[in-house]
C-alpha cells in the first residue's frame, strides 16, 4: 500500500513539474551590470528565499538558481498560500493509504509542499531550486538517499538536493552523487569539514554560513566578528580550487548565509553566491562600477581575536590540519561504502575532532540556544565547526516542527 501511495503522490508532482517546465508565461528580467561582472569573474547568482513574491521584485537576468530550507518553506507555510494543497494531498495520501501513521504522514505532507514550494519557483522563474530533506532523517543513511532520489525524480531538470552536513550525511551524500543527483551538502561552517566532505562524498555543491560564523564570534566577545566567516569561506574556496587542479574533485563552494551587501563584492569570484533578498536588494541599490569589481580569489582576510583562547577556538574555521589531509585520503572516495559510525571512528583515530559525542540532553540544549549557540558552555567538548552545524541542524528542526504543526492542523 505506501508503495501505491508514494507512487501516486511522486506522479502526480512530477505532472505538477512538467507544467511548472512548461510555463510561457515568464517575463524575461533585466539584466544588471555589475551581476553581469560578478557571473563573468566566475560567480554563479542564487537567491537565498522560496518566498515567489520577494524573489521576483529582484530577480535578474544573472540569477539561475535560489535556495529553499526547513525555515524558509516554514514561512511560505505560514502565510497559507498552500493550504489548499495540503489539504488535498492528506485526502490522497490517506485514501490511498488509510492506516498510515502520523510520523509517515507528516514526513509526506512535508515533501508534498517542499516540492510546491520548490515548483512555484520553477514556474516563475525557470530557475534550479535546492530542496531541503526532513531534518528528521539527517541520521539515516537509507532515508535520505530514498528521499533524495524522490525529490529529484519530481522535478530532475530543476532539483538540486539539499542534504545536511551529519556523518550519515556524508555518506549519503556519496550515494546520491554516484547516482548523478546533484547535492546541495549544507550546513558546512569551515574549510576542513568541507575538505572531507569534497574528498569522501564529492557532492556538486558545498556550503560555510559565513554569516552566522561572524555572529558567534561577535556574539561571544571572541574578537569583533569581522571577516570570520569571510577568510572561512575563502580558505574553503582556495583548498577546493586545489583539489579540483588536482582532479581529486569536482565540487564547488557556496557562500552562504551572508549578512552585508558588502560581502558580495568582497568574495567575488567565490564558486556560488546564494544572497538572502536583503543582501540582494542592497547590492543592487548601491550601483556597483562593474569595472571595480575584480576576483578576490586567494585574498587573505584579516581577523581580530581578543585571546588566544579565542584564536585556538576558531583555528578551526579554516585551517586544514595534517590530521584532517591525512583522513581525507583515508576516506577519498569511500563514502559509498561507509556508515555514519565508520566516519566517527575514523574521526577519532586520526584525531581529527569533526564530531562531538553529543548526548540528546546535549543537542536539547543547543536547539534551545538557536541558530547561535553558546561558546564557553562547549568548551572542550565540540569544536566550533561542528557546534555551528549542530546548532543549525536543531534550528532547522524547530522550524521543522511549526512547518509539521500547521500541516497537521491545516488538513485536519
Amino acid at each position: 500500500m505506501a508503495r501505491s501511495r508514494t507512487a501516486q503522490t511522486d506522479e502526480r508532482l512530477r505532472e505538477a513539474a512538467l507544467e511548472a517546465l512548461n510555463n510561457t508565461d515568464r517575463v524575461a528580467p533585466a539584466s544588471d551590470p555589475a551581476l553581469a561582472k560578478l557571473s563573468a569573474l566566475g560567480t554563479r547568482l542564487w537567491l537565498d528565499t522560496g518566498n515567489l513574491e520577494e524573489a521576483a521584485s529582484l530577480w535578474k537576468a544573472e540569477f539561475t538558481a535560489l535556495t529553499t530550507n526547513n525555515t524558509l518553506a516554514n514561512q511560505v507555510v505560514q502565510t497559507g498560500v498552500l493550504d489548499d494543497v495540503a489539504r488535498q494531498a492528506l485526502r490522497e495520501i490517506k485514501a490511498a493509504d488509510p492506516g498510515i501513521s502520523d510520523t509517515d504522514l507528516v514526513m509526506e505532507l512535508g515533501f508534498v509542499i517542499n516540492c510546491h514550494v520548490a515548483l512555484r519557483l520553477v514556474r516563475a522563474f525557470g530557475a534550479f531550486v535546492s530542496v531541503e530533506l526532513h531534518p528528521s532523517i539527517g541520521l539515516d543513511i537509507e532515508k535520505t538517499v530514498a528521499f533524495a532520489k524522490r525529490y529529484h525524480a519530481v522535478c530532475p531538470e530543476r532539483f538540486i538536493i539539499k542534504i545536511p552536513l551529519t556523518p550519515e550525511g556524508y555518506c549519503a551524500v556519496a550515494r546520491v552523487c554516484g547516482e548523478g543527483i546533484p547535492v546541495n551538502y549544507t550546513l558546512g561552517f569551515s574549510a576542513r569539514q568541507n575538505y572531507i566532505a569534497a574528498l569522501m562524498s564529492r557532492p556538486t555543491y558545498v556550503n560555510v554560513f559565513l554569516g552566522r560564523l561572524n555572529a558567534v564570534v561577535a556574539d561571544h566577545k571572541l574578537g569583533d566578528g569581522k571577516n570570520v566567516g569571510e577568510k572561512a569561506t575563502m580558505a574553503t574556496q582556495v583548498a577546493l580550487r586545489d583539489l579540483r587542479k588536482a582532479g581529486r574533485t569536482e565540487t564547488l563552494l557556496i557562500a552562504a548565509s551572508m549578512r552585508a551587501a558588502p560581502q558580495v563584492a568582497d568574495l567575488a569570484g567565490v564558486d556560488v553566491f546564494t544572497m538572502p533578498p536583503r543582501v540582494a536588494k542592497d547590492f543592487l541599490a548601491a550601483g556597483h562600477d562593474p569595472d571595480v569589481l575584480s576576483s578576490q580569489v586567494g585574498r587573505e582576510f584579516e581577523v581580530a581575536m581578543y585571546t588566544s583562547e579565542a584564536s585556538e577556538i576558531t583555528r578551526c574555521l579554516w585551517e586544514i590540519a595534517p590530521e584532517v589531509e591525512k583522513l581525507g585520503q583515508a576516506v577519498e572516495g569511500r563514502g559509498a561504502e561507509m556508515t555514519g559510525d565508520d566516519l566517527r571512528q575514523a574521526d577519532a583515530d586520526f584525531g581529527t575532532g569533526l564530531f562531538a559525542p553529543l548526548t540528546p540532553e546535549d543537542l536539547a540544549v543547543i536547539r534551545t540556544d538557536g541558530k547561535i549557540p553558546v561558546v564557553a558552555r562547549w568548551a572542550g567538548k565540540a569544536s566550533l565547526d561542528d557546534l555551528m552545524t549542530q546548532a543549525a541542524l536543531q534550528s532547522f528542526a524547530v522550524d521543522q516542527a511549526a512547518l509539521d504543526d500547521r500541516l497537521m492542523r491545516v488538513s485536519a
